[in-house]
């Protein structure tokens, strides 16, 4: 017996409504890339779920697929807010690629097709630059030689302090040595006899022999 058919409207339980979009989903991408391998059809195919999230198939680039569509259609498919901003994508994309161009000049690179005067304002170029990269380079030197020069002058104002720092400490060593020598004198002085003593001989008789 075969599949009764399903009536086709919203499922309203959202468990079974997910697992629906889900495998249809898959049967329609499996068989979009079917189609397009077996029949080398150009087929495209976006879906959007209900949570915002895409899923895609293309077998060739989407742009071409409705450039064909808009010339075979007449259908406009960009507003001018659009295109306007696909012209300013353009832009910025040939700006790009001019830079580049630029740039591999600058280095030396891809100038076999320039005409002289092309030649003339790259080599003003490289001058200016060079000019601009040694005005920094100069400017650097005058704030590291300030810097040093700075360095220097902090070094000998410490040199200077830890001089005065020495000095008073010799001062002040001195004056302790001096305190001492002068304790020690005065001790010494107050050590000594103050009457002298008058040396007597041992044979009181000797003098009167002579």
């Amino acid at each position: 017996m075969g599949r009764g058919k399903i009536e086709i409207k919203r499922i309203e339980n959202l468990s079974n409504r997910q697992v629906t979009y889900s495998k249809r989903r898959n049967g329609i991408l499996k068989k979009a890339k079917e189609i397009s391998v077996l029949c080398d059809a150009h087929v495209s195919v976006i879906i959007f779920a209900t949570s915002g999230k895409m899923h895609e198939f293309s077998s060739t680039p989407l742009v071409d697929i409705l450039d064909q569509y808009h010339k075979l259609t007449g259908r406009r498919l960009w507003d001018a807010k659009h295109e306007n901003l696909d012209n300013e994508i353009n832009k910025v994309k040939k700006d790009n690629d001019n830079m580049q161009i630029e740039l591999r000049h600058l280095k030396g690179e891809d100038i076999s097709s320039l005409k002289y005067r092309e030649l003339m304002a790259l080599e003003d170029a490289l001058e200016n630059g060079l000019t601009s990269i040694r005005d920094k380079q100069n400017e650097f030197i005058r704030m590291m030689r300030k810097k040093t020069q700075h360095m220097e002058q902090e070094q000998d104002q410490l040199n200077c302090h830890l001089r005065q720092l020495e000095i008073a400490s010799m001062n002040r060593n001195m004056g302790e040595i001096g305190e001492v020598f002068e304790q020690t004198r005065e001790n010494h002085e107050y050590g000594q006899m103050p009457f002298a003593f008058r040396v007597q001989p041992m044979q009181p008789n000797l003098h009167q022999r002579f």
